[in-house]
């Protein structure tokens, strides 16, 4: 055994010659500051075989990069193998709703079908569509932070971040305001699926979440077929593409990924970014100067402090990648946020410094899985990150914050502020 000795914390072993890891998920001390973990995995293991996830993972940035846009891999593997072929267990009764709502799913299916989908939201979600949200948006801040500016302190979460990126996208599919705090329930529940704390309990959960977010979508598409809006649902319903138009079950799909993915990883962004940027110590007159520095420092909130960590991947074919043999059928892991702090792609990786220019982080993927909802989550973190200091010049952090137990999510429990 090459075990690295210490001062590796005692919750992690790394076996340097057979490029094994043991590493506890779960343990605070990890997801809670991930980033020095990442950092120790690549000076000794930065492609590695984690024992407890019983899968290949990949930490360095060219790797990441790569795989992301390799063919060879894919999100399905039911398309070019059966279950019987791959030793994979049959559907559990017990999730039955909750894949009928994957099953469609644009972060879960590839060509022909992803194109597809794709093709039939993709207008809504570029830049210059994006774009003309900017003011909405940002009256949405300024609304908000007048509900509390005379306090003096606030939970940034409740108050603040969870609000705005769940309104935005639900106001963009047709979805009225008063459903925010329901569409959060259910998010909540659906994504407890992908956590590495997932418990059968979640499973239940998550079902039940998917049937209801279902049953809603689906009284709001009967709506739409009825009296069409200027919205993106009833675009979608009444859109074809090649002659094709979408299915109700794909119709559900797409809206369940785009309300998700609309605005969890941003809400988590939001509190992240905020407090990566008061324990800083750099001033927001600095950060937030004109236009090209508030985005710089918002691409370099996302390198440091991604809101989600891993994609995974299922190996299409026999591959061997980093002088690892992968046979089809294995399913491997990215992790983004540690691509993102590779020393061999960015210099003193984890220190906030918003004047870099090394590179593209991988917050949002590559590839033809890169996120759809990327242009609308920069628009948001670029405009109400500088209306929030603008309005609260003496922010600082009221209370020690804490990381949430939702690996492979990265966000904080609560982010308490006083000026």
């Amino acid at each position: 055994m090459n075990e690295i000795p210490s001062p590796l914390p005692d919750f992690i072993r790394i076996d340097t010659k057979a490029r094994r890891v043991s590493l506890d998920g779960r343990n605070p001390a990890f997801y809670g500051d991930p980033n020095r973990i990442y950092a120790a995995l690549h000076r000794h293991c930065p492609t590695f075989y984690w024992e407890e996830q019983r899968q290949w993972f990949f930490t360095g940035y060219e790797h990441v990069g790569a795989l992301l846009r390799d063919r060879r891999f894919g999100r399905q593997i039911l398309h070019v193998a059966s279950r019987q072929e791959l030793g994979l267990a049959e559907p559990q009764p017990h999730l039955e709703n909750f894949d009928l709502a994957e099953r469609h799913s644009l972060l879960e299916i590839e060509p022909p079908e992803h194109t597809r989908l794709r093709t039939m939201v993709n207008r809504a979600f570029v830049s210059r569509q994006i774009e003309k949200l900017r003011p909405e948006i940002a009256a949405l801040a300024e609304q908000l932070i007048d509900g509390f500016e005379k306090d003096g302190r606030v939970e940034l979460l409740s108050s603040f971040a969870d609000i705005i990126p769940v309104t935005m996208i639900a106001r963009m599919i047709g979805i009225p305001d008063e459903m925010g705090p329901q569409l959060l329930k259910w998010s909540h529940a659906y994504v407890g699926m992908y956590m590495f704390k997932r418990t059968v309990e979640d499973e239940y959960a998550a079902d039940r979440a998917a049937r209801e977010f279902s049953d809603y979508v689906k009284s709001l598409i009967a709506e739409r077929r009825r009296a069409p809006r200027e919205d993106l649902l009833s675009h979608m319903i009444h859109t074809e593409h090649k002659g094709q138009h979408l299915s109700d079950d794909e119709l559900v799909s797409t809206t369940i990924v785009l309300l998700n993915a609309g605005h969890e990883a941003t809400v988590h962004q939001i509190g992240n970014s905020v407090r990566v940027i008061l324990e800083s110590g750099i001033s927001a007159d600095t950060l937030f100067r004109d236009e090209a520095t508030t985005e710089r420092t918002v691409e370099e909130t996302l390198r440091i402090c991604a809101p989600v960590h891993i994609f995974q991947r299922w190996a299409l074919e026999d591959v061997d990648i980093d002088g690892i043999g992968l046979r089809r059928g294995d399913k491997v892991s990215l992790i983004l946020a540690a691509a993102n702090l590779d020393p061999a792609k960015f210099s003193d990786p984890l220190t906030f410094r918003p004047d870099r220019n090394e590179g593209q982080n991988l917050s949002f993927g590559a590839g033809i899985h890169f996120c759809i909802g990327a242009p609308l989550a920069r628009l948001e973190l670029n405009t109400v990150l500088p209306i929030l200091f603008r309005r609260l010049p003496a922010v600082t952090i009221a209370e020690t914050p804490r990381v949430k137990d939702v690996y492979h999510f990265h966000g904080l429990e609560r982010l308490d502020l006083r000026w």
